[in-house]
């Protein structure tokens, strides 16, 4: 699989990247062995770029994908992990729920301090089995995960965590730091105060919605900031198509954007290919763009959008599918 570098770092990232949330069970338990199963074709595919994080499965997720990674050739992958949230063990009947199904018996406290960083990359280390991590993301550090604490939050992040993360890409214990959100003003934000290698977005930059285009895709223009890509498919939308229930931003998708879809997939079928095909591609449009992050924990659809992903899309298909995006204005 092509690989792109990531800015400055070093880093060169598959084009096609396997997000890890999946097999931390998200929505759904996930044994053992489809876990392996399904980086074993991730690997096969060519995928060279995994992401994961603490919040995935209470930490489930790092000990699979470093279980995984272990025997893997050293420089032969990049390995993302997140900092913000810290495990403390609780008992079994006081795990909370964040959309895992029999995640590890843990609780999760945001902290985004100095401490609480260099604490969340020791454990993560030893989640994961591995002497190394080569990108860092903030995770969650936006006003829609944290509500009413993000001001504090980002004043602690800001004023001791990046401290924290320059240190250890100073160190060489890592190669970028990034952010890792679901909102554009997060990102603006934290790039008016501090720098930058990558943003990890999600869904605010697809072939549906626009949002980044106004403002972020210039600012990080203007930092020497990349992005990698992640929930292309508008949490189904994309890939399902305008059907009875389907969901937009994880919520059944309005009568509005049924609408735009609906264009959409005429617009996909006249030039030969399918919205999912178009949605994969998108993002790579745009050199700013390093890789697209697929979260799956079933072979079969990671092997369906391989095969999606090596589509070609008609060009003069890209200007018909912009009318019918949201957040194309400015």
């Amino acid at each position: 699989m092509i690989g792109r570098p990531l800015g400055t770092t070093g880093l060169e990232l598959s084009t096609f990247s396997f997000g890890a949330a999946g097999i931390g069970n998200l929505y759904r338990e996930v044994s053992r062995e489809d876990a392996m199963a399904t980086l074993e074709t991730a690997w096969e595919a060519g995928i060279r770029y995994f992401d994961t994080a603490p919040h995935y499965g209470h930490g489930l997720s790092e000990r699979r994908l470093g279980d995984f990674l272990r025997d893997k050739p050293k420089g032969s992958y990049v390995l993302s992990s997140k900092v913000g949230r810290l495990l403390k063990p609780v008992a079994e009947e006081d795990i909370p729920d964040h959309g895992f199904v029999r995640p590890l018996p843990f609780a999760q406290v945001h902290d985004y301090t100095y401490d609480g960083i260099r604490r969340s990359y020791q454990d993560s280390l030893a989640r994961l089995g591995l002497n190394g991590i080569d990108i860092l993301y903030i995770h969650d550090l936006e006003a829609t995960t944290l509500g009413a604490d993000y001001d504090r939050h980002f004043a602690d992040f800001v004023e001791s965590g990046a401290r924290a993360l320059e240190e250890l890409k100073a160190s060489g214990a890592i190669k970028a730091i990034g952010l890792g959100v679901n909102e554009v003003p997060a990102c603006l934000n934290l790039l008016a105060r501090v720098p930058l290698d990558v943003i990890l977005l999600a869904g605010r930059y697809t072939l549906l919605d626009r949002s980044a285009e106004a403002e972020l895709l210039a600012r990080c223009e203007e930092t020497g900031t990349r992005l990698v890509i992640g929930g292309v498919f508008n949490s189904g939308i994309l890939a399902t198509g305008a059907r009875p229930g389907a969901t937009f931003n994880y919520v059944e998708a309005s009568a509005d954007v049924m609408e735009k879809v609906q264009a959409m997939e005429v617009v996909a079928q006249s030039a030969g290919t399918t919205l999912a095909a178009a949605a994969l591609h998108f993002p790579l449009r745009n050199p700013l763009v390093v890789s697209v992050l697929i979260g799956t924990a079933k072979p079969s659809s990671l092997l369906r959008n391989v095969e999606l992903f090596d589509q070609t899309i008609a060009e003069t298909a890209w200007a018909q599918f912009e009318e019918h995006a949201i957040g194309t204005e400015g």
